[in-house]
């Protein structure tokens, strides 16, 4: 993504496999804030400075000396609850710290695309701001996970009132259709999509490093209405679960 692609934007960051995930799961679990850092070295230096859970992984695995991998499933309530978390990983990190020129920068995946919808819709009024959905990817490709993530975010922006010809470019279109076939051809919609992300880059090197039993959390549709948002002045995200004008309309 060009430098200053997203200024003066809202940028939403996608990283379904598994950075978005992990740290929705963290807020949504009650940490007090995500702390989401470029490098190994940076995340060690905070947590000198403080008391702080250190999180992340370099090439999908655990960093050494750090109490917590990339892993959702490790992020449970009882290890997070009140505890400011430092992140750090390959590639969704990376994307959040891009989007720096943003007006607002938010964390988004599949577990949480309805109340990020409703979010982004409130505050993109303001000003009549342009969204910008940021795909992850792997190590500089984009990934079939991320796309469908994009996908399922700006589906349920439609459902929630968004006109999907006039408000939507091209490719956003093309990732509504490719979720909406994905969850339409199983009566399970999570597991197709497991399915399909099992298959992608992201899913086939999760299953390569023994960790595809984070690809299911990661499909669960709508299942932590919980919306990361960084706070510039101090650079932690923190959680919005407000979800005020969002919309049921049972469509995908």
């Amino acid at each position: 993504m060009p430098q200053g692609a997203c200024a003066g934007g809202i940028a939403i960051v996608i990283d379904v496999l598994r950075a978005s995930t992990t740290i929705i799961t963290a807020l949504a679990h009650d940490a007090a804030r995500v702390r989401p850092v470029r490098t190994v070295g940076e995340a060690r230096g905070l947590a000198v400075k403080s008391n702080v859970l250190l999180g992340g992984e370099r090439g999908g695995k655990p960093i050494e000396g750090f109490d917590l991998g990339n892993s959702p499933l490790e992020y449970a309530r009882e290890v997070v609850e009140g505890r400011d978390v430092v992140i750090t990983t390959t590639n969704g990190t990376a994307a959040l710290h891009a989007c720096r020129d943003a007006a607002e920068i938010l964390v988004g995946a599949i577990v949480n695309r309805s109340a990020l919808a409703a979010l982004a819709i409130r505050l993109a009024a303001v000003d009549d701001r342009d969204v910008h959905l940021v795909c992850a990817g792997t190590d500089g490709s984009v990934t079939e996970e991320d796309l469908l993530g994009a996908g399922a975010i700006l589906a349920a922006a439609i459902d929630q009132g968004i006109d999907e010809q006039r408000d939507l470019d091209g490719p956003a279109r093309a990732a509504v259709a490719d979720f909406r076939a994905v969850v339409h051809s199983d009566e399970d919609p999570a597991a197709a999509l497991a399915c399909v992300f099992a298959t992608s880059i992201g899913g086939r090197n999760l299953i390569d490093i023994g960790m595809e039993d984070d690809i299911l959390p990661a499909a669960a549709i709508d299942s932590l209405p919980m919306v990361p948002r960084l706070d510039p002045a101090t650079g932690w995200l923190v959680g919005d679960r407000s979800t005020g004008g969002l919309l049921h309309s049972g469509r995908s």
